[in-house]
């Protein structure tokens, strides 16, 4: 059994799987469009599909991790509340390498610094409203 976050970026998945790409190394193993279903609606909800190249599905690895994205309903206006991903990554270098890459036009909620449980934790609301906790393992 696993569980895997599935990622709704309501018409912005394109630009957030390329800025992941970038900031985390992440690698799109499988992508699906709306335009490449033979279903002409959005079989959850029965509402037409969102057109042109807007993403049906999109398996993404980000080290030894696989989350799922999708537009969605492509209204644009993504929220995401409620949850934040964990990223655990293996020395100082890489938590702040990492943190500022996914700082990157978003908001910083508690910067990297030593906690009583990790050597860098930080906790980082990217530019698409994903919370983010980076962690280096003590």
């Amino acid at each position: 059994m696993q569980v895997q976050p599935y990622l709704f970026f309501d018409g912005r998945c394109d630009e957030a799987l390329e800025f992941y790409r970038h900031a985390l190394g992440a690698q799109v193993t499988m992508l699906m469009r709306y335009k490449d279903s033979p279903v002409p609606h959005d079989p959850g909800t029965g509402d037409p599909a969102p057109a042109g190249d807007k993403l049906m599905h999109a398996d993404v690895r980000i080290g030894d991790s696989t989350i799922l994205a999708s537009d969605g309903h492509a209204r644009n206006h993504p929220e995401f509340r409620g949850f934040g991903l964990s990223l655990t990554v293996s020395t100082e270098a890489e938590a702040q390498r990492t943190f500022a890459a996914l700082s990157a036009g978003g908001r910083v909620q508690m910067p990297l610094g030593k906690t009583f449980f990790s050597p860098q934790f930080g906790m980082v609301t990217d530019r698409f409203g994903v919370l983010w906790m980076v962690y280096v393992a003590a």
